[in-house]
């Protein structure tokens, strides 16, 4: 009998160690399990984190945690700071929320380096985190959710590449350095434009600004005036370089910016932007939360989660804007 109790004894250990030690989500499912016996079942609340508000391509993801929300029944609040480039104050903003005790912290990094000390925090504090848009190099992540930008920036750099010829010069306008989504999207159209012949004589970072987009694109026209074509790591910047090769006088010109906003749609449509690298926002708004919600609940999710992208030119711009007034309209 003695025997038989002892093995019941480190039977039940066995247990407590795999519930303590077990994936992400898991302490998170059995507080939740915990307050749902007491019949007084707390309703997830989600921080969604941005690096900003402050653009047509952070509404949209905005737009898809929201319905998000909506279709799953949890609280969710969207924030951010005033610019990508104010680090300090999106780790205010996170650290506010780990304070708050969210269910989970779902997160684009402005700079994902500086962005570990609080993740570890809110890991500390038994709060999940969801990365997306931008990854990190951060093992508790639970996932990632977003772009292959690599790729996309692959695609950008063939599609510009299929319009040139051997030896022609291009130039790139990117975002703010050491943002980790910018140097995928660059090294990728890098790789493209280079493997095909082209002169890349130029990389010049915009910090994400139309109007700063713009003044790099005059001064690197005066630097650079038999230029044939810019990729810009985000539509901001291409709409702002596009800009100043109207003003200049510059024609053919190719113009190919990344991520599908709406503005750039619109610049597409009237023949001015060439193309764009056309993510799906609103799906790494939505996914993203879906997968916090999960995870609250002690389920299993992907590790890493792509929204794909796709090519937006002149050819298909009625459909894709089609597509993203049916998103916008939910809003």
């Amino acid at each position: 009998m003695k025997k038989i109790k002892k093995l019941l004894s480190i039977f039940v250990i066995l247990i407590m160690t795999v519930i303590v030690f077990s994936g992400c989500g898991q302490k998170e499912a059995q507080q939740n399990n915990n307050t749902s016996n007491n019949n007084e079942a707390k309703k997830i609340k989600i921080a969604v984190v941005l690096k900003a508000l402050n653009s047509d391509y952070w509404k949209i993801v905005q737009a898809g945690a929201m319905d998000a929300a909506k279709q799953l029944g949890v609280d969710v609040e969207v924030l951010g700071p005033n610019a990508e480039t104010d680090i300090a104050g999106q780790t205010s903003i996170m650290e506010d929320q780990i304070v708050k005790k969210v269910s989970a912290l779902v997160v684009a990094p402005s700079q994902p380096s500086a962005a570990i000390a609080t993740f570890d925090k809110a890991a500390e504090a038994n709060i999940p985190v969801i990365l997306i848009d931008t990854d990190a190099k951060w093992d508790k992540k639970c996932s990632f959710v977003g772009t292959g930008n690599y790729a996309g920036g692959e695609v950008g750099g063939k599609f510009i590449a299929s319009k040139l010829q051997k030896g022609d010069k291009v130039v790139i306008i990117r975002g703010a350095l050491g943002d980790t989504t910018h140097d995928e999207r660059v090294n990728g159209a890098k790789k493209a434009m280079e493997d095909a012949g082209l002169q890349i004589v130029a990389v010049q970072p915009a910090n994400s600004d139309r109007n700063m987009g713009m003044s790099v694109m005059e001064n690197l026209l005066q630097t650079y005036p038999d230029v044939k074509a810019v990729f810009c790591s985000n539509d901001e910047m291409a709409l702002g370089a596009q800009r100043a090769i109207m003003q200049a006088g510059k024609k053919g010109i190719i113009t190919v910016g990344f991520d599908g906003s709406p503005d750039a749609l619109k610049s597409i449509k009237a023949g001015e932007l060439t193309g764009s690298v056309a993510q799906s926002p609103y799906n790494i708004g939505k996914f993203g939360v879906e997968a916090a919600v999960k995870v609250v609940k002690g389920e299993k999710i992907d590790t890493r989660i792509d929204t794909g992208t796709s090519m937006i030119t002149a050819e298909n711009v009625d459909q894709a804007q089609a597509d993203l007034d049916k998103i916008l309209g939910k809003k």
